[in-house]
């Protein structure tokens, strides 16, 4: 997929969700420009596997895991202002995916295998991607929102 411009792009910020709380929306698009980039410059890596480049993508990658660990806080924060119900399950999710992020990093700068690194970006992060915001963060945007939890029938 390409954008206006014409350069590769990995995900579209037109096809992720939208929750009911316009502070998370934002921080999902920061994630897809974040993630773009690195994905552009995993392309350019895998033309011209040189050093240079090498320490661009861990430069970028680094960038998305500090950005990625302050989405969550700052999820992780307010869940627990409000004393939302399933918050150790929500940052469980939250852990599992810094920990999966940090073993891929890990392992790409141990073996410089770019194809690992391609294969988690095109294969498991947009589909977590979506799927986290469609079900965590949709449930908690609503919480944050209404106080009440989406998934929980009301009385009449």
């Amino acid at each position: 997929m390409k954008n206006t411009n014409g350069v590769d792009i990995l995900i579209n910020k037109d096809d992720i969700p939208v929750v009911a709380m316009d502070f998370m929306n934002e921080v999902h698009y920061e994630d897809v420009e974040i993630i773009n980039a690195l994905f552009e410059l995993v392309l350019v890596y895998e033309k011209e596997p040189n050093e240079e480049n090498f320490h661009t993508v861990n430069d970028q990658y680094e960038k998305w895991y500090a950005h990625t660990v302050e989405h969550f806080q700052g999820e992780e924060v307010k869940m627990r202002e409000m004393n939302f119900p399933p918050y150790p399950m929500h940052k469980g999710e939250h852990d599992n995916a810094l920990h999966r992020m940090n073993d891929i990093y890990q392992n790409w700068k141990e073996t410089k295998n770019i194809q690992l690194l391609k294969m988690y970006l095109i294969e498991e992060l947009p589909a977590w991607l979506t799927q986290h915001i469609q079900t965590m963060d949709t449930i908690t945007a609503t919480f944050f929102s209404t106080g009440t939890m989406s998934c929980h029938a009301q009385k009449t």
